[in-house]
């Protein structure tokens, strides 16, 4: 009792004297390696006054423009938080009664709220150099304050607008640090972002993926195209799911909501016509293919799409009864596959089987031998 007593009044002398504070604050956390002096509330209390005043001095070097360490600085913020949170806890055991009185937290709530913008900005800091657990560390002691007792009253999900921007940012060091859990754990708060919200739903769909969670993925999908249906990401994506399990249907559905915001947009016109080859309406593939090379004739794909339409289209023909109109349709497949050919020489393996057919049912012997030589090297 008297060496902790000799302790707490060396420390408060130090205190006083404003010097050697990181030895107070050492003489506190030695005390509280001793279990018997672990709800002794004053020994919390000199141990928050030892590191705060550490973070003061600090504090008045950086307005007198001296260099100091900042990540320190920022370190001495974050572990005045722990403490003061430890020391609330401690105040805050009911009595024998079951009552509880806590006689700081008032004071301190007051202080540490005060405080609190340097812990976003401690996690700016180290954001920038690319620390992002230790940033997502201080992201995470901004948001916890809402839940802590200390700050019984201040409701800070209510009240406090940068809720949602720093919840952002915590979402965002998960994301880079290929957590998805640690991407997920503050993606409802980082929503309020909406400045950002669409890269927090992007997050969130690479986190559910990760984890295999199919229907929330695809929710979070949906949810991303309803808000942003322009975006490069959701609408690719939500189609590359429908189309890649052959669910067709849904891929429609989609394309059309696309479309209706977008009649002539590029991707959306090749997605419907994809999906319309898809589901074997070759002549409504054929129409917006035909509606895509008006709008962008330098698309390659889309030539081979239309071919394909064309020649699917006479395969399904009776070549008893419709001799003509199979040839027209071949003659209709000719230009778009040659197009394609002429822009993608290199895509031999789609052109040349389809040319293939074109010339031996056109009976154009020269174009022909010269496929058959290609497909035979």
């Amino acid at each position: 009792m008297s060496a902790q007593r000799k302790q707490i009044g060396e420390a408060r002398t130090i205190l006083k004297s404003g010097k050697n504070l990181e030895q107070a604050e050492k003489l506190m956390t030695d005390l509280l390696k001793d279990s018997a002096n672990q709800q002794n509330v004053r020994i919390y209390d000199i141990w928050l006054q030892s590191v705060e005043k550490q973070y003061l001095a600090i504090n008045e070097k950086m307005y007198i423009k001296q260099k100091v360490d900042t990540a320190a600085f920022f370190n001495l913020a974050k572990r005045m938080f722990t403490v003061a949170e430890k020391l609330d806890s401690i105040d805050a055991i009911p009595d024998k009664k079951g009552n509880s009185h806590p006689e700081y937290r008032k004071d301190n709530a007051a202080k540490m709220n005060g405080y609190r913008p340097n812990i976003y900005y401690g996690g700016a800091h180290h954001l920038k150099k690319g620390d992002f657990m230790t940033a997502l560390e201080f992201f995470e002691t901004y948001l916890d304050c809402d839940r802590q007792p200390l700050f019984t009253g201040y409701d800070y999900m209510y009240k406090d607008p940068k809720m949602g921007e720093v919840a952002y940012w915590a979402t965002y060091c998960g994301y880079r640090l290929n957590d998805p859990v640690l991407t997920l754990r503050h993606a409802a708060t980082a929503q309020r972002d909406e400045q950002k919200l669409e890269y927090t739903l992007q997050y969130m769909a690479e986190a559910w993926d990760k984890l295999d969670d199919d229907s929330m993925h695809i929710a979070t999908l949906w949810q991303g195209f309803k808000k942003y249906p322009k975006s490069n990401y959701f609408f690719p994506r939500l189609m590359d799911v429908y189309n890649t399990r052959g669910n067709y249907q849904m891929a429609d559905s989609v394309v059309n909501e696309a479309l209706a915001i977008d009649s002539l947009n590029e991707l959306y016109l090749f997605a419907k016509s994809t999906v319309m080859l898809n589901m074997k309406k070759y002549n409504d593939c054929l129409k917006f293919s035909e509606q895509l090379i008006e709008v962008n004739p330098e698309q390659p794909d889309i030539y081979y799409t239309a071919g394909l339409a064309c020649l699917n289209i006479a395969q399904r023909m009776d070549p008893r009864k419709n001799k003509k109109q199979i040839l027209k349709m071949y003659e209709k497949a000719r230009p778009y596959m040659e197009k394609y050919r002429e822009m993608a020489p290199s895509e031999l393996d789609k052109w040349a089987p389809a040319l293939y057919r074109i010339y031996f049912n056109l009976n154009m012997g020269k174009q022909f031998d010269e496929i058959d030589k290609l497909l035979k090297k």
